[in-house]
């Protein structure tokens, strides 16, 4: 049976800590040849750096290859049906990896597809960089249960996979966002339902300094996300009490992280400077996009990985 990753909660809690473990030993490997034969599709709609590039490097550093297709070349739902492009693509590749505005449009292709498809971003979440994103929260702190995860700003698909990473690992959860763009009520009802298992407490607030408050993480992504341009006036008054700076990330612990996906927009929902604060470890999450993309393309790929990594 083939292995999707479309949402971050298609994973149980020992999946990730697996992923975590074998990310940490691939981080220390130059070249591995796990891969060696297979090929990635990068079907994408949204321009990207860091996932374009991690997904790329990490089928070549694992002796594979990927294949990028741009919006013009494909034209996804409109040049060419999606479940024609699914069918065709797994006549080609070992694997696809979608970014994609409509969450749908990634269903539409796992339906159709009889190779394995990575959410590689959607509108509802963006489970790859929030793998990432607990990899390098382990890296930093040596755990991920009962610590506390501030995510201040746009109830967004990062903060939706930050939700279900929080449940499912047992970290807790708040998030500050302005009236109107808290976290969707469907979305909140799954990352509860998670976390009445982990033991994992979510709480969600209007205030900035309520939600950080001894938290382990402080956590922030832009006001306006792909695909919504033109709502970015709209948005800066609503969210211009939401910035995360240094006078907000002192009401955290001492010792706290401070983490942004990236791209980021400096003087809007980060101040300038922040990125390069003592406290930030947005440069490892970056870095750290292509060691567990590496880790979770071999569990996808390879037939038994349990076997095959231990070699």
């Amino acid at each position: 049976m083939k292995k999707d990753l479309l949402s971050i909660s298609d994973l149980s809690r020992e999946e990730i800590d697996q992923l975590i473990e074998q990310a940490l030993v691939m981080k220390q490997e130059e070249t591995l040849s796990l891969l060696s034969g297979k090929t990635l599709a990068l079907l994408f709609e949204k321009p990207s750096l860091r996932t374009r590039v991690s997904f790329e490097l990490a089928m070549s550093q694992l002796g594979g290859h990927a294949i990028y297709l741009s919006p013009d070349e494909v034209g996804l739902g409109a040049r060419e049906a999606i479940p024609d492009v699914a069918r065709v693509l797994s006549r080609y590749v070992n694997c696809i990896a979608a970014r994609t505005f409509s969450h749908q449009t990634l269903l539409t292709l796992a339906e159709h597809s009889s190779v394995p498809v990575i959410n590689a971003l959607s509108d509802l979440e963006h489970p790859c960089q929030v793998l990432s994103d607990l990899l390098t929260i382990y890296e930093k702190k040596g755990r991920l249960a009962g610590l506390t995860l501030a995510f201040i700003g746009d109830g967004n698909n990062v903060a939706n996979s930050l939700l279900f990473a929080a449940s499912l690992t047992g970290m807790n959860f708040c998030i500050a966002s302005p009236p109107g763009y808290e976290i969707k009520k469907e979305v909140l009802n799954q990352g509860r339902e998670l976390a009445a298992s982990s033991g994992s407490q979510i709480k969600l607030t209007a205030k900035p300094g309520e939600a950080v408050k001894e938290a382990d993480i402080v956590y922030t992504d832009v006001w306006t996300s792909m695909g919504q341009e033109a709502e970015a006036e709209k948005r800066r008054l609503p969210f211009s009490g939401y910035q995360v700076n240094a006078k907000l990330l002192s009401l955290a612990k001492g010792d706290a992280l401070f983490m942004h996906p990236l791209p980021a927009h400096h003087g809007e929902e980060i101040s300038v400077g922040l990125l390069d604060s003592p406290q930030s470890v947005v440069l490892d999450q970056a870095e750290n996009r292509l060691h567990l993309q590496k880790a979770l393309l071999a569990k996808i790929l390879l037939p038994s990985d349990s076997e095959a990594l231990s070699k």
